[in-house]
């Protein structure tokens, strides 16, 4: 069989997949947020390593945040695991896995994903996966394949997703793109690549139910010096068993990256001192890193892991002598646009943008809000006094933030 044979039988394969996923699988719809049975499986991975991976769908004419608590029972004991994935638009939905390292015995049982959610707002990420023979699943079970950012603005920060399936229509594992997505201007088209674990890389027959987003972040709270220190690390690589040194000063993790190509990891920390400088080490060998400090404050410190790499990560530079350093509630550029709208020097719809940021990063938030279009998004013009308050100190952040929050939830701001 020549190669463009090949290519085509596989695109072939691909799309008569999709046809299968699409007319022979009944869709449950017992609930306009809900997970399908048939794609909601447990499994130990090629690490041994017991996973869950799901789908989340939203059939909600609003947009959601998903939170989905996972269970399952081993050798009597229970353990639940806990995401809260990123905003999903209606009529959309997005993978997620789960991983429970703690898992010791041979038969756990997977218990029902219990979901909960809260109304936001989110526009349609315009990333569409092209539809045509160079999307490919290759003999190896990996898939490639190209995307467009069919918007009019330029995205960033964001990986694709897929389920993939056997051949006999069961879901293998989730699925996502190697590396993510720095920026992607309007019109351009990228290519992507997306493997499945190992363990199923014969068994691979289609890719569906393709998503586009951010990773779920994963939080650890590790004990250190009688407190608690809170991680927060987006990757696709496993860390586990997180743990300080008696001084508080050096940070370690058991890792697990079985991965066949480089993968990165990007962790979060608080910060103790401004003067903190992190090194990292995988087997006491250093790993080259970067270190930064996003918009509300927090350190982070991001790094590649060579294939098929394992065992014990550690991170120096902690300062535990230190006072814990509060959060920026208010980034520079939002303060800076307070001052702007305040003086009108920017348009009404341009300020209720940053003040939809604070809600969808959940700086502030009231227990349910109205989900409305933008052109009805209204702000009375007194707000502007007490706004300028902010900039000239006569408020808090705290202060700006309340009176903000009991605005919208009065109706008085509309967003």
């Amino acid at each position: 069989m020549n190669q463009n044979m090949k290519i085509n039988s596989n695109t072939f394969l691909l799309f008569l997949g999709f046809l299968f996923s699409m007319f022979l699988i009944p869709q449950i719809s017992f609930a306009d947020v809900f997970i399908p049975t048939h794609e909601y499986v447990g499994y130990f991975d090629s690490n041994g390593i017991y996973t869950v991976v799901g789908n989340v769908k939203n059939d909600l004419d609003y947009a959601i945040i998903p939170t989905v608590s996972i269970s399952v029972i081993d050798d009597a004991n229970e353990l639940s695991k806990t995401i809260q994935h990123i905003p999903l638009a209606p009529g959309n939905e997005i993978p997620f896995k789960i991983k429970f390292p703690e898992i010791l015995g041979k038969t756990p049982i997977l218990m029902p994903a219990e979901i909960s959610f809260e109304k936001t707002k989110t526009d349609v990420i315009p990333i569409d996966v092209i539809y045509d023979e160079t999307l490919i699943v290759h003999e190896d079970g990996h898939l490639t394949g190209r995307i467009i950012n069919s918007g009019s603005e330029t995205l960033s920060n964001f990986k694709i997703f897929a389920v993939i399936h056997g051949f006999d229509n069961e879901t293998l594992d989730m699925g996502e793109s190697a590396a993510p997505v720095l920026e992607m201007k309007p019109g351009e088209i990228r290519d992507f690549t997306m493997y499945p674990d190992p363990k199923f890389s014969s068994k691979v027959w289609y890719y569906s139910c393709f998503a586009v987003g951010q990773e779920s972040i994963i939080v650890l709270n590790v004990p250190r010096n009688n407190d608690t220190f809170t991680i927060q690390y987006d990757s696709s690589i496993l860390l586990s068993y997180p743990e300080f040194n008696s001084q508080g000063t050096i940070l370690s993790f058991s890792l697990i990256q079985g991965w066949e190509f480089q993968n990165y990891i990007n962790l979060e920390f608080p910060r103790y001192s401004e003067h903190e400088s992190f090194q990292v080490f995988l087997n006491d060998e250093h790993v080259d890193s970067i270190q930064s400090m996003d918009e509300w404050g927090n350190w982070h410190v991001a790094f590649l892991v060579e294939p098929k790499s394992e065992g014990i990560l550690t991170i120096t530079g902690f300062n535990p002598q230190g006072n814990l350093i509060e959060t920026i509630l208010i980034p520079d550029w939002i303060r800076n646009d307070v001052d702007w709208w305040s003086t009108g020097e920017i348009s009404d719809l341009e300020f209720l943008k940053d003040v939809d940021y604070l809600f969808k990063k959940q700086i502030i938030s009231i227990p349910s809000r109205d989900v409305i279009d933008e052109s009805q998004w209204q702000i009375p013009t007194w707000v502007k006094n007490p706004a300028g308050w902010l900039l000239d100190e006569k408020i808090s952040d705290n202060e700006f933030l309340n009176m903000i929050e009991n605005l919208v939830k009065r109706k008085i701001i509309k967003i």
